[in-house]
């Protein structure tokens, strides 16, 4: 069988596209799955992504980790589905999907794709981290010496420690470069190594910051490994809404397996 498949990268952080409209792609097969996101035997990624038909909204994002595991949600995947809805002709510059986590919408902007987030209304600030759930699970801390900090290493110990071992957590590690700019380092659960960048990640690091008084502003740039991302948002009494991820999604190639 022959499969015919899209390569979409935001902010590098980066996903097997596929066009699952006429529900042809065996979404069980967790081997399959496994084998496209390997970078050395397959076509490597961060996660696959399925387009799928929606009775209601514009579409649906069903999103595996690179493990083969379907997961929680995906900020960059978001902004990339859309993109790549865009491409095949299902949306124009606005959508409304259905992702794991509910409904997001997204709008297309001179060259820029921002995804609306889900409401956060719980953070716990534990003293010598934050975590919080921004459509997935995100543990942030920060670190003086980012660029030689051992992210693997460091993020592997606490994602699989208490409280959150198995079934785990994303880590961030964050630096503080001015009042509206942090730089980020995530260890992905599922990947289980650093990525280039994490939507989710940046969300809940920009969140975390606000709510620990780091900054008091409420549109923050986030400086990744893979480039830079925003994170626009709303401060309510407990939590935040009105929160958006905004970056570049690009297709990188298109090829048949």
């Amino acid at each position: 069988m022959n499969l015919t498949f899209y390569k979409y990268q935001g902010t590098g952080n980066d996903f097997v596209m596929i066009d699952n409209r006429q529900e042809l792609f065996d979404k069980t097969n967790i081997k399959l799955i496994a084998f496209l996101c390997d970078r050395r035997f397959g076509v490597g990624a961060d996660g696959l992504i399925l387009l799928e038909n929606h009775d209601t909204f514009d579409f649906k994002m069903v999103y595996f980790n690179a493990d083969g595991n379907e997961s929680s949600m995906c900020g960059n995947g978001g902004r990339c589905i859309t993109a790549f809805a865009n491409f095949i002709g299902v949306i124009n510059d606005e959508a409304t999907f259905e992702a794991i986590d509910g409904l997001h919408k997204a709008t297309i902007s001179k060259g820029l794709v921002s995804l609306q987030m889900q409401n956060v209304k719980g953070i716990e600030d534990h003293k010598t981290h934050v975590f919080l759930d921004t459509g997935s699970p995100h543990h942030v801390q920060m670190e003086d010496h980012l660029s030689h900090f051992d992210v693997k290493t460091v993020g592997r110990q606490i994602r699989f420690a208490a409280p959150y071992n198995e079934s785990g957590s994303n880590i961030n590690f964050v630096s503080k470069i001015s009042e509206e700019k942090f730089a980020v380092r995530t260890y992905e659960r599922g990947v289980e190594d650093e990525t280039l960048s994490c939507g989710t990640g940046v969300t809940a690091v920009a969140l975390a910051m606000n709510y620990i008084g780091e900054t008091k502003k409420n549109h923050i740039t986030l400086q990744t490994e893979g480039g830079d991302l925003q994170v626009a948002f709303e401060k309510l009494d407990k939590g935040y809404k009105n929160i958006w991820l905004i970056g570049p999604a690009t297709q990188v190639f298109k090829g048949t397996i």
